[in-house]
């Protein structure tokens, strides 16, 4: 059995394909807004930026670059980096993800830890439990990236590797910003949004009670739970997805 079959189950639960349904259209129109056709480039960076701004802040670090663009915020210069290696570490993330999973980590707290203990930064601790899951959670992204017959919905894909790594925190610290950065990810290289347009970080900043919840019942395990989840990360999606527009429609004005 594909690792990917242990997710199909997922899409039976009550509101997934809805809410799967209506992440995906609202994704699908804002790649059709006339600035994302040619001037993706340009939108995508600023939504890189703003997912990295957002990140930091769930993580309870700053949330604005300083005048001057100099960050002094660990948290914040972290969140920057990974956001900056998001498209360099895609190609290896779709083929080896616990490697991509290892560097997010080593950027993002790079700034968090002594310079005697740097070597440490990138290694999951030692746990059976540990590996186990991350092993599986790295097969079913391999498996899954990049196709779109058969293969489970792209936001089911990031919302289990969102809510594994936040249960998991397999490092110790910055996991939050290393999960993050993981969905976005897979929203990406799942084919979802291949441009990286959407911001749904914003959305989990906005509410960051509801995300914290949310977050929880998905570690719980109970099918109520893992479904709420999976429903909050798609309309934190369709909220990136306006956050979006927002940035389009300010690039073309």
């Amino acid at each position: 059995m594909n690792a990917q079959d242990s997710l199909r189950p997922l899409m039976e639960l009550p509101g997934v394909s809805e809410a799967v349904t209506a992440a995906r259209t609202a994704i699908d129109e804002v790649h059709e807004h006339p600035a994302n056709r040619r001037g993706w480039p340009t939108t995508a960076a600023e939504a890189s930026v703003r997912a990295a701004r957002a990140s930091a802040a769930v993580a309870g670090g700053a949330a604005e670059i300083p005048e001057g663009g100099e960050v002094t915020d660990p948290l914040l210069a972290g969140a920057l980096r990974v956001a900056e290696a998001v498209g360099p570490l895609l190609p290896t993330w779709q083929r080896a993800p616990l490697q991509a999973l290892a560097r997010l980590h080593v950027l993002a707290a790079a700034d968090l830890v002594e310079e005697s203990e740097q070597e440490r930064l990138g290694r999951p601790r030692a746990d059976e439990e540990v590996s186990g899951r991350l092993d599986l959670l790295a097969r079913i992204v391999a498996e899954t990236s990049g196709k779109s017959q058969g293969a489970i919905p792209g936001p089911v894909q990031a919302a289990v590797v969102h809510g594994e790594l936040l249960a998991l925190a397999p490092f110790g610290e910055v996991d939050g910003v290393v999960a993050r950065a993981a969905a976005r990810l897979s929203v990406i290289g799942s084919g979802l949004d291949p441009k990286g347009l959407v911001v749904p970080e914003v959305a989990y900043f906005r509410r960051q009670g509801d995300y914290v919840s949310a977050a929880r019942g998905f570690a719980s395990g109970e099918p109520e739970g893992v479904a709420a989840w999976i429903v909050h990360c798609c309309e934190a999606l369709r909220s990136g997805a306006r956050e979006a527009r927002s940035i389009a429609d300010s690039v073309q004005e």
